[in-house]
């Protein structure tokens, strides 16, 4: 009799069943209502942190495939090696005054769209630094306004539109332009004509003949086209992923999608 209740299995299963609650009640079940509001988010809009889905539109894949394997031809076998001789030619520290010189030079878009977003820290942020980098600047060839504490809030009209309660609609993959929705394609054809007309402005006023005028703003536009490639990392089907199409369109969206929550 003795002998059966010293080795009765039940009594040494009890104490590490006790052991299991305890440490269930002391540290699962606390870590379980931690985590409970991360998973919230993810469905509750009132959640703190809440992330609407991204609604991946995409009603003219086939055409926009068709562009998107058009653009790779067009970068690899003319941009390309144009961006290769311009980097070639240009220095790193010459590339750069350029890339400050024309984010000055159009710094008056990103103000428009910060007043018609009503983003009034914005409209200041940007008269400060097209002040600043006109003068102490040279010209806007450096850029002492972001050391200074004025960063570059890049708007666009796309933006704008976004803000006032425009839907993204289908998503778009443009010829030489690369990927953009149907709102953004409208953004993007507003802002390339209030910037021509800005440079038309700057460009007439030293009265100039028209020649020499049309050459300047080709010129300045060519330069621009370059400059702003040569800063761009991606390489058409670079990334290894067969997925590569359906990446770039999530990753578009999303970016978009957090610039207009901003």
């Amino acid at each position: 009799m003795t002998s059966q209740l010293a080795f009765n299995p039940i009594r040494k299963v009890i104490p590490v069943l006790g052991l299991v609650l305890l440490l269930l009640t002391t540290y699962a079940l606390p870590l379980a209502a931690q985590e409970a509001p991360d998973r919230r988010k993810l469905t509750d809009p009132t959640a703190p942190g809440f992330e609407p889905a991204i609604e991946e539109y995409d009603p003219w894949e086939g055409w926009n495939r068709g562009v998107y394997r058009f653009n790779h031809g067009v970068d690899t076998v003319v941009l390309l090696p144009l961006v290769k001789g311009y980097q070639f030619i240009v220095p790193e520290i010459g590339r750069e005054g350029i890339t400050n010189f024309f984010d000055n030079l159009f710094e008056i878009r990103n103000f428009a769209h910060n007043l018609l977003q009503g983003k009034i820290e914005g409209c200041l942020n940007s008269a400060f630094r097209f002040a600043i980098n006109t003068t102490l600047g040279v010209g806007g060839l450096m850029d002492p306004a972001t050391d200074a504490g004025f960063p570059e809030w890049r708007e666009d009209f796309g933006q704008t539109l976004g803000v006032w309660g425009v839907g993204p609609g289908p998503y778009l993959v443009l010829p030489l332009v690369g990927p953009s929705t149907l709102r953004d394609t409208f953004g993007l054809a507003a802002d390339a004509v209030g910037e021509g007309l800005w440079l038309n402005l700057l460009v007439n006023a030293p009265d100039w003949s028209k020649s020499t005028e049309d050459k300047i703003k080709w010129s300045l536009t060519g330069l621009r086209i370059l400059n702003t490639r040569s800063n761009v990392a991606f390489r058409y089907y670079g990334t290894g992923s067969p997925f590569e199409y359906e990446l770039v369109r999530f990753l578009y969206l999303k970016n978009r999608q957090l610039l207009i929550e901003q």
